[in-house]
């Protein structure tokens, strides 16, 4: 973990106002644990549990995102993703900010293969996809191409050849709505893929009946999308205060509560939660070190969520919300320092 002098450091040569609490950045030292890391079922390789993501838009500032991948690295995290990176120049974006720092071999690269829907003419093969990755982020091969279910089925024998061949070190295949379960079931019954993604937390836990049992019976890991569901989690927390239990599991934050929820299911490698500020990124690297829940603290948690108003059942958000979208969410007034206003991503 970075300490006081070395974060408050950070924010001032950023210009960013006071990040953290003195509170919550003395609860993260005291914490003194270190991020847990979970075996990827394939091949035993360790990952640390927090993961990110930026917005899905260019004007986000490249400083900024720097600031943010210094936290992730320097507190022992190193999952990056743009699997929902869909608007044209982001991809760009994220990889101009990774190799200005230099710091691509430092990551885990979880990148995206092609859009969903058969090939049009003309259009971008896998293989010159991954090329073209492989120049764009400057590295020798890409850590994981995730493929949604609703893809090209010719586009998974070209990957599994690219992996063969050594420019991809896994791959996996991807869904966020749960009308894709099923496929997503069937491709996890029938072909030898290394990861899965999932929309997964507290609020949707729909994958918890089938996908995540089968995704440990498989050996496959488990990328959890969208734990805080685009910002309405912290909206329906709104200005209630933390429960006093949740110290039993070393949650200091309502970020950190729902990020243990998903961090303690056993099936899950790891969870990529967004952001663009570093007071966030340190925030949840802090839902990764300490106690997590065990099985009848988790259903207490479910339960405390459920009787929030405005849930939905475990039903997915309605359209727009699909691979090629993803929103940003407002960070209650409540979850923020007095004076700072910022977005934070889910």
């Amino acid at each position: 973990m970075i300490n006081r002098r070395e974060f408050l450091g950070m924010t001032a040569g950023a210009g960013a106002a006071l990040a953290l609490t003195p509170e919550l950045l003395f609860a993260l030292e005291q914490a003194g644990g270190k991020l847990i890391q979970r075996p990827i079922p394939s091949t035993g390789e360790m990952l640390p549990v927090i993961g990110l993501q930026f917005r899905n838009n260019t004007s986000q500032d490249p400083a900024a995102l720097k600031e943010v991948l210094k936290t992730l690295v320097d507190n022992g995290a190193k999952f990056l993703d743009t699997m929902h990176q869909s608007v044209p120049g982001v991809e760009d974006l994220t990889a101009s900010v990774v190799t200005e720092l230099g710091i691509q071999n430092k990551l885990f690269l979880a990148l995206r293969a092609l859009p969903s829907g058969p090939p049009t003419p003309g259009a971008e093969t896998p293989k010159a996809k991954v090329e073209a990755l492989l120049k764009t982020f400057k590295v020798a091969k890409v850590d994981l191409l995730q493929l949604p279910v609703q893809a090209d089925p010719a586009q998974l024998p070209v990957l599994k050849e690219l992996k063969k061949q050594g420019h991809i070190r896994y791959i996996g295949v991807t869904t966020i709505v749960e009308q894709g379960h099923a496929q997503l079931e069937s491709i996890m019954r029938s072909e030898p893929i290394d990861f899965i993604g999932v929309h997964y937390g507290i609020d949707m836990r729909g994958v918890e009946a089938k996908i995540l049992p089968l995704a440990q019976e498989r050996k496959i890991g488990v990328v959890a999308y969208f734990p805080f569901s685009v910002g309405t989690l912290f909206q329906r927390a709104g200005t209630t205060p933390l429960p006093d239990w949740a110290a039993e599991f070393d949650a200091k934050t309502w970020a950190q509560f729902f990020l243990k929820y998903v961090v303690s299911h056993p099936a899950v490698t790891v969870v990529r939660a967004g952001t663009i500020q570093a007071k966030h990124m340190l925030d949840n690297i802090g839902g990764g070190i300490g106690r997590l829940p065990n099985e009848a603290t988790r259903k207490r948690m479910a339960a405390l969520v459920d009787s929030w108003p405005g849930g939905r059942g475990g039903t997915p958000p309605a359209p727009p919300w699909t691979v090629t979208s993803v929103s940003t969410r407002q960070r209650p007034d409540s979850q923020r320092p007095s004076g700072v206003k910022g977005r934070r991503c889910s």
